[in-house]
């Protein structure tokens, strides 16, 4: 019997981003929020993980990003949700922690609630790729409404879509 992890919808994903890893002989960082932990545990399931993964983090509290991810009071005091300049700054800080070629962030709003702006919707995440020539960041709504499980997994395949796509050169630094 296959196992059901990682979900179908990240599979593929997870282990074409292993193997371009392995063959450049690059490593990974991941600091996650409302994906919990997908993004990470679909890397380390694939085959040869210890060679490209230098750690992760779930900084889902304000508390959290402030002892593991370099926030400070004022970052706290100005936090108005997720946005592309909150995972920038995160992914660039984890990486320069990790000494990760990549680090992939995301932060969103998985639902069931929200709120009433943009970035508090059910369904929207904001994700970044660091590396050490810049910031990939893209914004994504998924169009599931407030279904938190299918909002996590969205989330982490879009995150591993960007990584594969900076990866590749193929997405804006």
């Amino acid at each position: 019997m296959a196992s059901s992890f990682p979900p179908p919808s990240i599979r593929d994903l997870a282990s074409e981003v292993s193997i371009l890893l392995k063959q450049r002989s690059e490593t990974v960082c991941v600091a996650e929020t409302a994906a919990g932990g997908i993004i990470s545990a679909s890397i380390l399931s694939t085959p040869g993980a210890s060679k490209i993964y230098k750690g992760g983090l779930n900084i889902y509290t304000l508390e959290s990003r402030i002892a593991f991810a370099g926030w400070t009071e004022e970052t706290v005091k100005a936090y108005k949700g997720p946005t592309e300049d909150v995972v920038e700054k995160l992914a660039e800080n984890v990486r320069g922690t990790l000494g990760a070629t990549y680090c992939i962030c995301e932060s969103g709003t998985a639902g069931p609630t929200g709120g009433d702006t943009k970035n508090r919707t059910p369904g929207y995440v904001a994700l970044a790729v660091a590396t050490d020539m810049g910031t990939s960041t893209k914004e994504v709504e998924t169009g599931l409404g407030g279904d938190r499980e299918a909002n996590m997994v969205a989330f982490a395949a879009e995150g591993l879509r960007l990584l594969k796509d900076v990866i590749k050169g193929d997405a804006k630094l």
